[in-house]
């Protein structure tokens, strides 16, 4: 299960709670990442190899909870990527802030020429 971060915390908590104005980003990305991001944002982000953060979508919440609505396909990698331990979601394509985060059941090493897949589905956020 994804969590969020402080950055996404103290947003929600100053919208709801303190009647300050968050402006999302309009367009959501998923990162890739060679350690635990965790809710600071200070994990290691994949980076060379023809790396760049993906556009993703969710799906209409239901009960608090949503997820992924198609897959994310990365670019074909152009060497041997190092292994992937977590994936997050940034509000930018380059820089920006970590909204939320997720750890990978099984760690994923993308070789040369070969793609990394976020399947439909499998990304999901759930607000309890």
């Amino acid at each position: 299960m994804a969590q969020m971060s402080d950055f996404l915390e103290n947003k929600l908590i100053d919208h709801v709670f303190r009647n300050t104005t968050y402006a999302q980003a309009g367009t959501v990305y998923l990162a890739l990442f060679t350690s635990d991001p965790t809710d600071a944002g200070t994990g290691t982000e994949m980076t060379g190899g023809g790396y760049a953060r993906q556009p993703i979508t969710f799906a209409a919440p239901t009960d608090g909870a949503t997820s992924n609505e198609a897959d994310v396909v990365f670019p074909a990698a152009t060497g041997d990527w190092a292994a992937v331990t977590h994936v997050g979601i940034m509000d930018a394509a380059t820089a920006g802030n970590l909204v939320m985060h997720q750890v990978l059941t099984n760690p994923v090493t993308v070789l040369d020429t070969n793609n990394f897949r976020m399947p439909a589905g499998q990304f999901t956020l759930t607000f309890a």
